[in-house]
């Protein structure tokens, strides 16, 4: 691999062999990542002999690494190693029920290493773990450790972003089975929200940090969304470039004087424009569950979480839906009419709902874009095709993505059961598959 690349010229190769090349270069920048895990495992042999220096000092050093660099490397031969202890049966007295000196369980630590030195795993895939286990009692993240199995397959056909997520749901499982209250996770986050203020001394500028648990992270971002949504309803915004909106949005949702207008303007907190900044202050906050969780609680294939992703516990759901006014999404068989034919080219407000049940992010397999900064796409247009408003019909796209495909030539085909198909310009297909994130869970033994 490290040869082809050698002797090729990206600029003079077709998109097959482009994309060759692109996957060559990952497996060799996985094995050199790989490689940095062995000399940093040495140096901490050397060092702790005397003999020479620490790792990070090593890996800034002639590595010319930053110092995040470094311990993103030093990070991941931790985790390489919490595997391996969590095989050989390291501390597993400590973990009831679970035997982790099988020879299975060693098999699994050696064929992540392994995968890991062959490129075929990179070190997102440890950082995502990594990331996973940092708030974890030493109990708790040896019972993560013990996954090694489920977690090299998924490594193995997951792109980071993904795994991190599957990660991230491991965790919660595994705290939430030895938690005595499946909110004492929410109330710790409760207890470690923070605000902090502070002024660069180079640049002048006020910087706000805000840490919130997700319940009230969702209520403030439920805010946002509001004045964002009616900011971009209005055509003195047409070119106030998108990052300057999120601010005004953030400014109008926290001094309740949003009025509509240009987001430049200061807040009008008087009058019936007041009244009606401080009407649009009430939060909507979308929570997926299903009902089984929210009667019996969290089972291997239920889902407890906000509308981002963030899992909530679900006795604080069950709290919350003692105050609020639930608005039920059970799509297809809730009364809602969630399809209007063509009777109406605007999204309603129930198909939104719908959608963001169903999406975290715009549609696009490669797109990170929140559903929130989305706009709801007709499969078949609504003017050229005379597709219908119903929510068979609607896909949530970001700017980018709307205007690949009203613009830009691609054309975006999708079936009944949300399978698309992405072909570019030049008629190849670029992606065909499952676009949705929001579905179940895998059956988990946990």
């Amino acid at each position: 691999m490290l040869d082809s690349l050698v002797g090729a010229d990206p600029l003079a190769v077709d998109n097959d062999e482009l994309c060759a090349l692109v996957a060559s270069a990952s497996r060799v920048r996985g094995w050199l990542d790989a490689f940095e895990i062995q000399c940093v495992r040495r140096s901490r042999q050397l060092a702790g002999d005397g003999r020479g220096d620490a790792p990070k000092s090593m890996l800034k050093g002639p590595g010319n690494r930053s110092d995040r660099e470094a311990s993103k490397v030093e990070e991941g031969a931790d985790v390489l190693d919490e595997l391996g202890r969590a095989a050989s049966g390291d501390g597993s007295d400590a973990i009831d029920g679970c035997d982790l000196t099988d020879d299975r369980s060693a098999d699994d630590a050696d064929s992540f290493e392994r995968a890991f030195q062959e490129g075929r795993i990179t070190r997102g895939h440890l950082s995502a773990m990594a990331d996973a286990m940092q708030r974890l009692d030493p109990d708790t993240r040896a019972e993560f450790a013990a996954q090694a199995s489920t977690l090299l397959a998924a490594a193995l056909s997951q792109r980071v972003d993904v795994f991190a997520r599957m990660c991230r749901e491991l965790a919660r499982r595994l705290v939430a089975d030895r938690a005595a209250s499946d909110a004492e996770e929410l109330d710790r986050q409760r207890a470690n929200s923070v605000v902090k203020r502070w002024v660069d001394k180079i640049t002048g500028m006020c910087i706000t940090h805000l840490e919130l648990d997700p319940v009230r992270d969702a209520a403030l971002w439920s805010a946002v969304d509001s004045a964002l949504a009616t900011m971009r309803q209005n055509d003195g915004n047409a070119n106030t470039p998108w990052s300057q909106m999120q601010v005004n949005a953030i400014i109008a949702a926290v001094t309740c004087g949003f009025t509509g207008g240009t987001g430049n303007d200061e807040p009008d907190t008087t009058g019936e424009a007041g009244d009606l900044a401080h009407a649009r202050r009430v939060p909507e906050i979308t929570i997926l569950t299903d009902l089984q969780t929210l009667v019996s609680g969290l089972h291997g294939r239920g889902i407890c979480e906000t509308d981002n992703g963030v899992p909530l516990p679900v006795s604080t759901v069950r709290r919350l839906c003692c105050d609020a006014e639930i608005i039920p999404m059970v799509l297809g068989t809730d009364g809602v009419p969630l399809d209007v034919g063509r009777s109406a080219r605007s999204v309603t407000p129930h198909q939104r709902r719908a959608l963001r049940a169903m999406y975290r992010t715009c549609a696009h397999p490669d797109c990170t874009v929140p559903f929130s900064a989305c706009k709801a796409h007709h499969i078949r247009w609504w003017w050229r095709d005379l597709g219908p408003t119903d929510l068979q019909n609607l896909i949530p796209l970001c700017e980018k993505h709307h205007h690949l495909v009203h613009e830009g030539g691609w054309t975006l085909t999708m079936t009944p059961d949300r399978i698309t198909t992405w072909t570019r310009p030049d008629g190849v297909v670029a992606h065909h598959g499952r676009t949705t994130d929001r579905t179940p869970a895998p059956d988990n033994p946990l």
